[in-house]
C-alpha cells in the first residue's frame, strides 16, 4: 500500500512536523487527494507565535495534548544526528512517515507511477553492479512508495563507502558541478590526497564568492561562476544564495555553459553532478566527454520524480561499460542520493 492510500484511509489526525517549502509541497499534494491536515508542530526551539497555512504552530507536547495519537508527516529535511534522534523518538510514540515529494517539479511516486515505469525501474535494478546496490535500490523505491524512514536507516551509507567506490587519486582532473562553497571539493581532497587539476562550477553568486574564498590557497583550480546545461545558450537562473539556486523562468537571464564546452578535448577523470534538478540537461552537455573519456561520475538522483530511473539509463545509453552503484547518506528524506558510475 502506498503512502497516499494509507493517508486516505487513516482515522488518526494527520499532523505535519515542520514547515517551509517541503511542507508547502506536502500540503499541495494532500489537497490534490482530498486529504485533510489537522495541525502542525515544530521542534521546541522553532516554535513561534505564528501560523502555517492558517494553522497555529504547536510544540510536539502541545500536539500530543490536542490530538493524542497522530499520523505525523515529517515535512523538512535533515541529516543532523540530534534531529534524527528526535524523529526516532516521535516515531516510537506515533505513526510517522517521511513523504517523498520531488525537490523540483510535481507528482507523486505511488503505485500507479511505479507501475507505469516498471520496465525502466527493472532495467536499472538489473544494471546495478552488486547485490548491495540492489538492496539499496529496493529500499529507496519502497521508501518512495510508503514513506517509511526505517528503510533509509537500513540502506544509508557512509562517506568512506562512497569514496571507496570512486577511488579518487592525486593525479585526477576533477570537475565539481554544483560546487556550492567548496564542501565537496574538500571531501574529494580528503580522500584523494591531491589532484592534477580541479574545475569547480557554481552558478549562485553568493555561494561562488565563498567557493573562491575557500579555495584561494589552492593551485591549478578554476572556479567557474555559471549554470550548466545541454549547450551554451541563454537561460534564466534564480539565485537563492543557497543550494536551492536553480534554473527558473522567474530568474535573471544568464549564459549557460556545458561540461563539454568547459573541458574541451581535455576531458576529466571524475565529474560530480549535483545541479538542483538540471542533471539530465547537464549530462546531455557532457555527452562528448562521457563517450570519449569515460570519467567516473557521481550523479545526484533525488531532485526529480523520475531521476531514480531516468538518469542512470541516460548515462548507460552513452557508455554501457560503466559499473553502476547507488548510494545515499543518512538523510531524511534521502537528499544527496546518487548514482556512481565507475
Amino acid at each position: 500500500m502506498d503512502l497516499i492510500t494509507r493517508l486516505s484511509n487513516t482515522k488518526a489526525p494527520i499532523v505535519l512536523y515542520g514547515m517551509g517549502n517541503g511542507a508547502d509541497k506536502i500540503m499541495d499534494l494532500l489537497e490534490q487527494y482530498g486529504i485533510q491536515v489537522s495541525g502542525v508542530f515544530a521542534s521546541d526551539g522553532f516554535v513561534r507565535a505564528k501560523k502555517f497555512h492558517g494553522m497555529p504552530i504547536m510544540s510536539y507536547s502541545q500536539a500530543k495534548e490536542q490530538f493524542g495519537q497522530m499520523t505525523v508527516l515529517m515535512s523538512f529535511g535533515s541529516s543532523l544526528p540530534d534531529v534524527l534522534e528526535n524523529v526516532k523518538r516521535i516515531a516510537n510514540e506515533q505513526t510517522l512517515y517521511v513523504p517523498d515529494v520531488p525537490v523540483v517539479g510535481n507528482g507523486v511516486f505511488n503505485r500507479e507511477y511505479a507501475a507505469l515505469h516498471g520496465e525502466e525501474l527493472m532495467q536499472v535494478y538489473n544494471a546495478l553492479a552488486t547485490e548491495k546496490d540492489k538492496r539499496v535500490f529496493k529500499s529507496l523505491v519502497n521508501y518512495k512508495l510508503g514513506g517509511d524512514p526505517t528503510l533509509l536507516y537500513e540502506s544509508a551509507g557512509t562517506e568512506e563507502e562512497l569514496y571507496s567506490l570512486l577511488k579518487p587519486s592525486s593525479d585526477m582532473v576533477y570537475m565539481d558541478c554544483g560546487a556550492f562553497s567548496g564542501d565537496t571539493v574538500s571531501a574529494f581532497l580528503r580522500h584523494s590526497g591531491g589532484y592534477k587539476r580541479i574545475i569547480a562550477v557554481e552558478p549562485d553568486v553568493r555561494s561562488f564568492k565563498k567557493l573562491v574564498a575557500n579555495t584561494a590557497n589552492m593551485e591549478n583550480i578554476a572556479c567557474v561562476n555559471s549554470p550548466l546545461g545541454a549547450r551554451c545558450e541563454k537561460a534564466r537562473f534564480a539565485a537563492m544564495g543557497s543550494r536551492g539556486s536553480k534554473l527558473d523562468v522567474q530568474g535573471a537571464e544568464v549564459e549557460l555553459k556545458s561540461i563539454d564546452g568547459i573541458l574541451g578535448e581535455e576531458g576529466a577523470d571524475y565529474i560530480k553532478i549535483d545541479v538542483e534538478g538540471a542533471e539530465s540537461e547537464v549530462i546531455k552537455g557532457a555527452e562528448r566527454t562521457i563517450i570519449n573519456h569515460r570519467p567516473k561520475l557521481l550523479v545526484s538522483c533525488y531532485h526529480r520524480l523520475e531521476d531514480i530511473f531516468a538518469l542512470p539509463l541516460q548515462v548507460l545509453a552513452l557508455r554501457s561499460d560503466y559499473k553502476l552503484h547507488l548510494w545515499h547518506p543518512m538523510y531524511l528524506p534521502p537528499w544527496d542520493a546518487a548514482y556512481i558510475f565507475v
